[in-house]
Order: structure tokens, then sequence, then C-alpha cells
């Protein structure tokens, strides 16, 4: 079994509703590296997160080709399991999706979510039939690897304004009827909901931690039904608030105070070599 075929079964094994695993976006390869050494079983990346590092806002800006080079860098520097954020698999057809799960595999990812959003604002959401459509091919393209390749398959529609839950659900338990290894509705309205999505399909299914859901734990995450816990661009919005906070408080008021709070260089070091492949 190669290296990549081990990553991708223990990535499987890991989802377990109702005794989910924590599964931390990083927004670059630093980051990667120190959720890494700080004890993470596996890592995500995250599209914003990274649009973010490279000046860019969510959405489209960043190519397929950009998004591929990035995911190949993180899992080069660690050693776990990688699932990336395809976003919509930077493709409308079924086809170019699963050209997609074939190009995310040759860089080193065992695993990826895949929305079913346009980028469009004027139509933010697929139909339902080819929103299936192109999940199932998805799925096709994972189950014709040499490995057991993960397929999240998202019904983004909720958190987007474009759909409501009930949609969402039937999208979600048609994405399982086609083979989706796990599904995911992230920001559903309570946690009330997040029990009634994981309880409306057979497979695993990803949460989300953010915004409101911050306040909850593990264990209520858990008793949920979920597993496996993101935190999407999260991680990644925080580091930039600090950056906007610190940075306008020496800019303006001449105030480096807070600059104390930092790590230091020979602790952030030794985590950056700890968390290495």
């Amino acid at each position: 079994m190669t290296d990549q075929a081990e990553k991708a079964r223990d990535f499987r094994e890991m989802h377990t509703p109702g005794d989910p695993f924590v599964l931390p976006n990083a927004y670059d390869v630093g980051s990667a590296k120190m959720l890494a050494a700080l004890g993470a079983d596996a890592i995500a990346t995250t599209s914003a997160g990274f649009a973010f590092t490279v000046g860019e806002p969510d959405g489209c800006k960043v190519t397929r080709d950009q998004m591929l080079d990035h995911c190949e860098d993180v899992c080069r520097a660690v050693s776990l399991p990688v699932s990336a954020d395809l976003e919509n698999g930077y493709a409308d057809d079924p086809a170019g999706v699963a050209e997609m799960i074939e190009l995310a595999a040759e860089v080193g990812l065992v695993g990826c979510t895949l929305e079913d959003t346009t980028m469009e604002t004027a139509k933010p959401s697929y139909d339902f039939d080819i929103a299936v459509a192109r999940m199932e091919a998805a799925v096709e393209a994972a189950e014709a690897l040499p490995f057991e390749f993960t397929v999240c398959a998202r019904a983004d529609g909720v958190m987007i304004g474009s759909y409501d839950l009930d949609e969402a659900i039937r999208r979600i338990q048609a994405y399982e009827e086609v083979g989706a290894h796990c599904v995911y509705i992230p920001m559903p309205a309570s946690m009330e909901d997040l029990k009634l999505i994981c309880a409306s399909v057979g497979v695993p299914v990803n949460a989300l931690c953010a915004g409101p859901f911050v306040k909850y734990s593990k264990v209520d995450f858990a008793k949920a039904g979920a597993a496996r816990i993101s935190v999407g661009s999260a991680l990644s919005r925080v580091t930039h608030k600090i950056v906007h906070d610190i940075g306008k408080a020496m800019i303006e008021n001449g105030d480096f105070s807070a600059l104390a709070l930092g790590m230091s260089g020979t602790q952030v070091d030794a985590l950056l070599a700890k968390g290495s492949a």
C-alpha cells in the first residue's frame, strides 16, 4: 500500500458519526505545519483562507492551477492526510468536476469538499439535477482511483441564502444516493438543525464550527451526530483580525504594546520543525 493510500484509508476511518474528529483548516504551509505539530489527525485547506494569503477575496479569483499548487505544497509539507476545499471543482459540468478529482489525487490529496455553488451572483446554486450529476461524477472519479479518496458533498444554499433547509436535506440525501462518502450543510440555523441533518442521512456529516457555533464544544457536536468538525476560514480570519487590530494601533496611534502577545521565534521554529513531513 502506498503512503497516499495509507493516509486515505486512515482519513476515511476517522469518520465516525457521534464521535467527531477535529479537521482544522490551514490557510498556508506554515499554519498546516503548526496544526500538525499541535496534534491534528488530518489537515483541511480553506479556499477563502488561501485566497487571503495571495491578496484575493473569497470566490473565483484564485485559479484551479493556483489551488492545486497550494494543495500540493501542503501535502508535501506535512505527513498527515490532507483534504482540500475545492469550491465547486472549478467546473460547471460533471466531466470537469471529475477531472478535478483526478487532479486532486495527483497532487497528494486524500479527500475534498465540493460545493453546489455556481460562483455567480444572479444564480448562486446549481439546479438540483445538475448538482446531483456533478456529485455523482465526482464520486465515480474517486471510486476509480487506487485508494479511498473521500468526497464530501456540500449543500451550500442555506449558508448563501439560495434555498432552505428542506432543500438542503433533499440534496444531501441525493448526494448520499450517488455515493458521496460524507455530506455537509454549512451554517444551519441551530444545533437542532444540525441534529436533524445528521439524522437525515446514513453517511458521515461534516459540521462547521464558525460564527454562532463557536460557543459549542466538541461534545456538543458529538451529541448532534457529527462525524467531523471543520472551521473553514475562521482561523485565517482570526489572524487577519490580529493584523488589523495591531496594525491599526501601530499606524494610527503609535502603540506597539500588543506585539508582546506574540510567540517567540524559537517556539515557532520548533513547532514548524515538529510539524514537517
